[in-house]
This record gives structure tokens, C-alpha cells and sequence, in this order.
């Protein structure tokens, strides 16, 4: 159901931090236009840490309304409280949303039998396709390929989201769980690597301003023709660096601010891009074909 370049789309903010909803719609329509395959909506790429429930809930109608079916929606409904994240994925199964993205519960730290008692407990709890989302990068949590070939079983658990950036990790999950399950990259450096040898696709930072290469990119690693899509990843390396001068997403905001798309909009704690590092984005940019 899922595959291909799938876009962790930012949540456009105007210059107070107020939800932007006509950015909103053109971005959708951008993405929509150069052959994105999937929006995820309200991840973290989406600042949905500090969105509160009624703000999450309205981004991600409002992007099932605009997107009308054209092409899949996943929600993102993580949390690092299970009651939460419980709710938060109900409610976008009532929305309409095509299936949801669970983040690893942060900051607490739980254990592998409590990861997957949480993630296990949502599954029983809520009736939608549910994928897993590990980025011990950012969390300071790491599901264990053991504990996802547990989660693997449920039916509603259908596939996880992998940030670690680890080859080695990317073999082992592969070998564990993929008769189960399908497994989707989350680290654009290594999303290349990782189709080749048997992921279905890139849940992407760098496709928020590269759409269409990043699809270009995907499918021909999917199809397997290696050179093809080596070809297009060597031009976007850069960005797959640069879009993290500074935490995710703030240069990503930047880019999209400066290629005419969004506001100057992010929400506290996050800021605006460090002026020092303006100039290497730009020319990140330009190098990348994405601005002239």
C-alpha cells in the first residue's frame, strides 16, 4: 500500500507560530504535482511535539481534504504516553487517515518489554494499519529487531520506519521481520543503501524540497537499476547533510521560506536558522538544482 518517496511534510507556520493553512494546501499541491507517493502528516518532521491535540487533529483534516484521495495519507500519532498516542490514533482513524506513524515514546526511556506492550496495547486498541517509527537518534530509544519481529505479528502493525542510519541494522530487520512486515527507511543518507536491498521506500526529510527527485530517486532503487538511482542521489548528497545544520526542521523551514513556499514560521523551542549557516544552505540548494 505504501511506497516510494514519502514526504515527512513540514507544518507551515506564519511569522507567530499560527497553524498556515493556505502554505499548507500549496505545499500539498507541490507535492502532489512532482509525484510524492506518500504525505505523512504531523511527524516530527512536522513539530508535532508542540502541537496540541485539537492543532494535530486539524492539520491532518485539513490535509485529507486537500489531498482528496489522490494519494495516501499516514498521520503521525506517537507519543511517549500510550493513553495519548491511543487517542491521537483514533482520532485520525476517524479522520479518514490511510494509516498511522508511531513513534518509540522519548524521554522515558522505556524498556524493550515496555516498548512493546505500548506500541501492542495501540495495536489491540485502534483498527488502522500502524507503522513503527525508530529514531534512537533522536528519542534516546532504540526498538531492538527482536522486539519489532514481536510487533511484526499483530495485524494491524504493518510496517516500521527505521532512523538509525545503521547498515547493519537495515540487514538485520530485513532478515527478521520483512516476510511480516515492510520496512521503510527514515535516514535519508542511507535510504539509498537500504531500497537496493529490500526496503520499500524513504520516509523523507529531503523530499520536503525535492520532491520529484526523491521519487525519481526511489523508484529506480525499487526497480532495482543501482546506477540510475546512485545518478540522482549524488546530486541531492548535499542536502541529505545540510538539511541538519541545525535540528530538524529547522533548516528544512528555511529552504521551503526561501524557494517561496512557506512563512518565516516555527514554533518555540525551535528558532529560525542561524544566519551563519544561510549561505551554505543557499549554495546546498543551488547545487542541488533546487534554486537558481
Amino acid at each position: 500500500m505504501f511506497k516510494g518517496s514519502m514526504v515527512a511534510i513540514t507544518t507551515p507556520m506564519d511569522s507567530k507560530g499560527n497553524l498556515d493553512f493556505n502554505s499548507l494546501e500549496k505545499l500539498l499541491e507541490f507535492h502532489i504535482s512532482n509525484k510524492t507517493d506518500v504525505i505523512v502528516s504531523v511527524g516530527t518532521t512536522g513539530e508535532s511535539a508542540t502541537l496540541d491535540f485539537n492543532e494535530h487533529s486539524k492539520v491532518i483534516q485539513r490535509t485529507l481534504d486537500i489531498v482528496n484521495k489522490r494519494i495516501p495519507v499516514i498521520a503521525g500519532t506517537g507519543a511517549n504516553s500510550t493513553s495519548e498516542a491511543i487517542e491521537l490514533t483514533q482520532k485520525s482513524k476517524e479522520l479518514g487517515a490511510d494509516a498511522c506513524l508511531l513513534v518509540t515514546p522519548y524521554y522515558n526511556k522505556p524498556s524493550q518489554e515496555g516498548l512493546y506492550q505500548h506500541f501492542l496495547k495501540i495495536a489491540d486498541e485502534v483498527n488502522i494499519p500502524q507503522i513503527l517509527y525508530n529514531v534512537p537518534g533522536r528519542t534516546s530509544v532504540d526498538i531492538l529487531p527482536e522486539t519489532v519481529y514481536r510487533l511484526s505479528k499483530h495485524k494491524n502493525i504493518i510496517g516500521i520506519k527505521e532512523a538509525s542510519g545503521n547498515q547493519q541494522r537495515s540487514i538485520e530487520l530485513l532478515e527478521k521481520c520483512s516476510e511480516n512486515i515492510s520496512i521503510y527507511s527514515g535516514d535519508d543518507k542511507t535510504a539509498l543503501n537500504d531500497i537496493l536491498i529490500g526496503f520499500k521506500g524513504n520516509i523523507s526529510v529531503t523530499a520536503n524540497i525535492a520532491p520529484l527527485e526523491m521519487h525519481r530517486m526511489c523508484q529506480f532503487a525499487i526497480d532495482g537499476n543501482a546506477d540510475k538511482a546512485k545518478e540522482i542521489n549524488d546530486v541531492l548528497d548535499i542536502l541529505h547533510d545540510n538539511l541538519f545544520l541545525e535540528s530538524n526542521p529547522i533548516p528544512v523551514k528555511w529552504s521551503l521560506h526561501r524557494m517561496g513556499l512557506i512563512q518565516k514560521g516555527i514554533r518555540l523551542p525551535l528558532t529560525w536558522l542561524n544566519k551563519k549557516f544561510e549561505k551554505t544552505l543557499e549554495e546546498s540548494l543551488i547545487k542541488a538544482n533546487i534554486i537558481k
